[in-house]
């Protein structure tokens, strides 16, 4: 296909050629954004990893009836509202590695930058959040934790 017939295509098909444009630009303002935002993504395996190799923080900020009826080995429960820089969690995590989440991306997403703002070097996000760690087949223990 040569540049004329794209542009033939395009004049023949104008709404078909805008919504390939928008998606386009959506595309890459959703990666930029992506680079920009502070903190990193993780896979549940790879939350496994830093689990077994030992050192990192993991906060769940579900609703406390959520993480009783099943959660991560070794996370710890905080309602969002409670979560700041100064939490006991925290105190003493700015060098290390704090991975947050939650039930749908939303509030762990949220403290993740607050977290980045008040200078924590090593902030990530389970991409998906506990939704994402089951559909792995990975276990949830029940209980206060």
């Amino acid at each position: 296909m040569n540049y004329e017939e794209l542009l033939a295509f395009a004049g023949r098909n104008p709404m078909l050629s805008l919504a390939l444009v928008g998606l386009t630009v959506a595309i890459i303002a959703t990666e930029v954004a992506r680079l920009f935002r502070g903190y990193k993504g993780l896979k549940p395996s790879e939350l496994t990893h830093m689990i077994n190799a030992g050192g990192v923080t993991v906060i769940d900020l579900s609703s406390s009836s959520d993480f009783e009826k099943g959660h991560i080995a070794g996370s710890r429960n905080v309602q969002p509202a409670q979560l700041n820089p100064s939490h006991k969690l925290l105190a003493n995590a700015k060098q290390t590695p704090v991975v947050l989440l939650c039930r749908t991306g939303n509030a762990s997403a949220t403290a993740a930058k607050m977290l980045k703002k008040a200078g924590y070097e090593q902030v990530y996000v389970l991409e998906g959040g506990l939704p994402a760690w089951q559909a792995a087949d990975l276990l949830l223990v029940k209980g206060r934790g």
